[in-house]
């Protein structure tokens, strides 16, 4: 059974850091680790940042360039998402996705609703 794990996520105050991880495992055929995203209430999903499925490059929205960092344990099959100096716009549900196929950094972020591998989320909450 093919499952993508969130952990990580919690309250902090603004300023604060958080180190999400994704596990993935159940996988029997190639699969590639695609990002994160994040969902806020009233929102649409959004992709915060992404990682090249061949050569590891990185894509990062706007907003959480310079603070946050995508990396990938391929050996563990785990990627992570450190984020600090964290704001309370930064208040979401943070998802981790993978795919069948490999995708560029910046297209597994913008083109997230074919991707076929989902977890099921880790709340983060910033407040003072």
């Amino acid at each position: 059974q093919v499952q993508l794990v969130e952990s990580g996520g919690g309250s902090v105050q603004p300023g604060g850091s958080l180190r999400l991880s994704c596990a993935a495992s159940g996988f029997t055929s190639d699969y590639y680790v695609i990002g994160w995203f994040r969902q806020s209430p009233g929102k649409e999903r959004e992709g915060v940042s992404c990682i090249d499925s061949n050569d590891g490059s990185t894509w990062y929205l706007d907003s959480v360039k310079g603070r946050f960092a995508i990396s990938r344990d391929n050996h563990n099959n785990v990627m992570y998402l450190q984020m600090n100096n964290l704001k309370p716009e930064d208040t979401a549900v943070y998802y981790c996705a993978a795919d069948s196929i490999p995708r560029s950094a910046w297209s597994g972020c913008f083109n997230y609703q074919g991707l076929d591998f989902w977890g099921e989320g880790t709340l983060v909450t910033v407040s003072s």
